[in-house]
Parts: C-alpha cells; structure tokens; sequence
C-alpha cells in the first residue's frame, strides 16, 4: 500500500456514518431471523449480515464464508469494539422495528 493511501485512512480519519439500515428477509423457524443490509454515508454497502438467536439473546453476525477446514471467516466485519457495539445497536432496533416490537 502506498504511503499517500496508508495517511489517507489512518488515525484521525472520521468514519462513514450508517445511513440506511435494511431488514431484508426475516425468517420464523430456526435460529437465524433476518439478514440485514447496512449503507455507509450512502456510498458502501456490506449485505448478508445475519440476526441470530443465541443462548443469551439475539446476536448480529457479519458475513462470512466457509474455509476448506469447514469454519467460518468473516467477510467484512468491525476492528472496534465500540463499533461493533454500534452496529449491534443498529441493525437490532431495525429489526425489532420491522417485526413490530
């Protein structure tokens, strides 16, 4: 990576707010119970991140895809854990919004 694009993205840079958050299918059997989509500042979209029913509660879980081991690896997925927390936050209210609760 080059040293323009290293300075351009690190420290101090603001992050893209969430600007649209979409519940796209939700499902009643089973322990996954939608898949959602998040917009960054209205121009970055991560799809296929996934609501699931835990042992403690619902959980968000980004995408992923299987290894040749069997295990999972996310795709795209939050570095802190205040933004982690945020986008729980976020795709959470928007699911309980479109399930009516």
């Amino acid at each position: 990576m080059s040293k323009n694009i290293l300075a351009a993205v690190g420290k101090g840079v603001k992050p893209l707010p969430i600007t649209d958050v979409r519940i796209r299918r939700i499902m009643d059997d089973g322990k996954m119970k939608a898949v959602a989509t998040l917009t960054f500042d209205d121009e970055f979209v991560v799809h296929d991140i996934r609501i699931v029913e835990g042992q403690n509660g619902l959980f968000v879980s980004m995408p992923s895809r299987r290894t040749a081991e069997g295990g999972y690896r996310d795709i795209a997925h939050p570095i802190t854990a205040e933004a982690r927390q945020m986008i729980h936050d976020i795709v959470l209210r928007a699911y309980h919004d479109a399930i009516g609760e």
